[in-house]
């Protein structure tokens, strides 16, 4: 249970998948619930947690700006804009 949370956001990362950001937010509930998988009374709140956690991953990581990182990407947010 002790895999780490690998960084999401660019230049560690050039490429966010969903897939990506739904394992960290799975692995998060994990690490915090003290749950491999949750047993069946709890599997609506595991749930829904990973996805409560995953939407703000998503959320962060669309408002990031990266300053002085050198990596010469520009910011989610003007490249959405364009």
């Amino acid at each position: 249970m002790c895999r780490s949370i690998k960084t999401l956001r660019e230049p560690f990362t050039p490429q966010v998948t969903d897939a990506d950001v739904e394992a960290a937010a799975l692995q998060y509930v994990r690490k915090i619930s003290g749950f491999r998988a949750p047993a069946a009374h709890n599997a609506a709140a595991f749930d829904a947690a990973v996805a409560a956690v995953a939407e703000a991953t998503r959320t962060l990581l669309d408002q990031l700006v990266v300053r002085g990182a050198g990596s010469g990407t520009p910011d989610r947010r003007a490249a959405a804009s364009h």
